[in-house]
């Protein structure tokens, strides 16, 4: 049985996070367990765990530490794969512009910075901040979780904030919207993305699969 837990701060949208996991899971004979959980003793348990998030990173954070979720994080991350989604990916980076500035876990090397008030496309045309909508990823290293995933696939993204990191060597996936931006980042057994697979239809899923079957190493 393959057991993934999916870490609940009262801070992501954990419903479509675990059908889907669940769907692709009966894809895979069924052999899967999907908990939606903040008990650090279950998520101890479980083979992969989930780190989602949406909202403000204040809020976030504040759920994070007075729940103990970081260091849940931290156990998860040295000892199996992980997945984190939108604000759950910003949480691991070192700190966010966003609420005045947030101290973040720290975990990977990274900035959260906003995306701006003049946000304008390559033709001078102002465009919407939050960034909200489908919008094509450029896979700019290999992964196990590209596999069967075509190159600039289009994932649906709902965001004002994105992470910088000089750590090039963590990106995996970038996509555009008025400039260049890390739409997904690795880590050893970390993968995380801006993007929400689970609202991604079939390209989100085959990512959410490979997690599913992913031992962690590249």
């Amino acid at each position: 049985m393959n057991k993934i837990a999916v870490i609940d701060y009262g801070m992501g949208n954990l419903h479509s996070v675990a059908k889907a996991l669940e769907y692709v899971g009966r894809e895979l004979d069924g052999q899967i367990e999907v908990v939606v959980t903040a008990d650090g003793n279950v998520i101890a348990e479980a083979d992969r765990v989930i780190f989602p998030g949406v909202g403000a990173i204040r809020d976030c954070m504040a759920e994070i530490l007075r729940l103990d979720v970081d260091q849940i994080v931290k156990d998860a991350i040295q000892s199996k794969p992980v997945l984190a989604i939108c604000v759950g990916m910003q949480a691991l980076m070192n700190s966010s512009e966003e609420n005045g500035g947030v101290e973040c876990l720290g975990f990977l090397d990274g900035e959260v910075r906003y995306f701006g008030d003049d946000l304008r496309d390559v033709d001078g045309k102002r465009l919407k901040v939050p960034h909200m909508g489908w919008n094509q990823v450029s896979q700019t290293l290999s992964h196990p979780l590209w596999k069967d995933v075509p190159d600039n696939s289009r994932f649906y993204f709902v965001h004002s904030y994105y992470v910088q990191t000089q750590q090039q060597g963590m990106v995996t996936g970038i996509a555009n919207y008025g400039n260049d931006f890390v739409a997904a980042l690795a880590e050893n057994n970390v993968f995380a993305t801006q993007f929400h697979p689970e609202k991604s239809q079939t390209v989100g899923l085959t990512l959410l699969r490979n997690f599913l079957l992913w031992d962690g190493t590249l």
